[in-house]
């Protein structure tokens, strides 16, 4: 009889897991509480612009291998897009002043050496300052691990740090900073080529995944809210979706429980879990790009820090963003859209727009809320944890999510072998 493994979440981590665990031959059940695969990162049809958008502009690596492999086995790796060296273009709206830092294609971070490809007005000594950065401590924070202040803070780590901890940078996580530092600065310009999903993070991660899955006769199902997991010693005996729908395993089956933590700890009493979380907003414009417009643009000096240019839209990001939540929206469209001209030359009277305000985009990634991920284990010998949120030595990133699923899928196949 096939082993079972039930996923419960149809986010990036467990659809990761689901598509490693029927490669490996298992027979996938996936239950989403949603109408919707996806999670916080997925395409929706807006009305406001007529325009298909992301609910949040997420940029992947070269360098993120999890989630590059992830889409390799689905099919859909050339659906990533970037240019072909590791180049980013900045812009500073304070000052005007532009300049593209280049890390070039190599394996090691020799960019540094090179005053044309750094940031400009720094020097060899200030990224050497970084190196506390590296190896630091999970319970350090990064404004005592390096000074954050000066030009290459402010025109290079203040950005990629914010973007990556959804955090101001001193009060985040060292540890995870530094993760982030290893797996893109440090690692050259061979792992920081920027990647988009042009045509949608739905069209390109989601959708090709579950149809993967369903066309080798997995089932994926949605409005499927699990109600309560059914203990029976160490072990998960039964999946209770309510109203008498209930799901008996058997010895063999598994089951990974790739929910939000609210959820994850609603279902296992108990579990330490993060209790706090950082807003993210997203900006949608409908305009058509500059003919010479970068992928993305870095945007220091203004409420803009990110400007990424689609096919008929220009897109925002602002990370950090509880400041923001509660504004009105027209008056913040109007704020963002003052950034946009400045950062990318189009003008014009505001354009069909939308704004995307997820309020729990990330957990804090602070040292104290850090402590409280979970590792993918359990106390239930065949249940594992899988989502950004678990303990995998990152923030809160795509790569991040890939990562937790493929460990919870590696820890179900690791059980086949005993």
């Amino acid at each position: 009889m096939q082993k079972t493994v039930h996923i419960i979440g149809a986010g990036i981590s467990g659809l990761s897991a689901a598509v490693r665990l029927a490669n490996a031959g298992y027979k996938v059940s996936v239950h989403e509480a949603t109408q919707q695969a996806g999670g916080r990162c997925r395409s929706y049809f807006d009305a406001a612009t007529n325009l298909t958008i992301d609910n949040g502009n997420h940029l992947l690596l070269s360098g993120n291998r999890h989630a590059v492999s992830y889409a390799r086995s689905i099919g859909t790796d050339a659906g990533l897009v970037g240019p072909a060296r590791a180049q980013f273009p900045f812009v500073d709206l304070s000052s005007g002043q532009r300049w593209q830092l280049d890390l070039g294609d190599s394996r090691l971070p020799l960019w540094v050496f090179d005053e044309a490809r750094r940031v400009p007005d720094t020097s060899l000594r200030d990224y050497l300052a970084l190196a506390p950065l590296v190896w630091a401590g999970a319970d350090k924070l990064v404004g005592n691990a390096i000074p954050c202040e000066g030009t290459l803070y402010e025109r290079l780590v203040q950005p990629l740090l914010l973007a990556a901890l959804n955090v101001d940078p001193p009060e985040g996580s060292a540890g995870l900073a530094g993760a982030i530092v290893r797996e893109t600065l440090l690692a050259g310009g061979q792992a920081c080529r920027p990647l988009i999903a042009r045509d949608g993070l739905s069209s390109v991660l989601i959708e090709p995944a579950v149809k993967q899955l369903q066309d080798r006769g997995n089932s994926v199902q949605f409005s499927h809210e699990l109600r309560a997991l059914v203990m029976s010693g160490d072990r998960v005996s039964a999946l209770d979706f309510g109203n008498g729908d209930k799901i008996a395993l058997s010895a063999d089956d598994a089951v990974v429980l790739a929910v939000p933590p609210r959820a994850a700890a609603s279902l296992l009493p108990g579990l330490k879990t993060p209790t706090k979380f950082r807003a993210i907003v997203n900006a949608h414009f409908r305009v058509d790009p500059p003919r010479d417009a970068a992928p993305i643009l870095g945007v220091v000096g203004g409420l803009v820090e990110w400007l990424f240019a689609f096919p008929q839209r220009l897109s925002v990001t602002i990370s950090n963003g509880d400041r923001l939540v509660d504004m009105p929206r027209e008056e913040l469209a109007q704020a963002i859209w003052r950034d946009v001209c400045k950062a990318s030359g189009v003008s014009g009277e505001l354009p069909p727009w939308q704004i995307v305000r997820e309020r729990r985009a990330t957990f804090e990634a602070t040292p104290e809320q850090n402590a409280l991920r979970p590792g993918p284990e359990t106390t239930q010998k065949n249940l594992f944890l899988a989502g950004d949120w678990t303990a995998t030595g990152l923030p809160a990133t795509i790569e991040g999510s890939v990562r937790s699923g493929d460990r919870a899928a590696d820890l179900v196949l690791a059980r086949r072998s005993v």
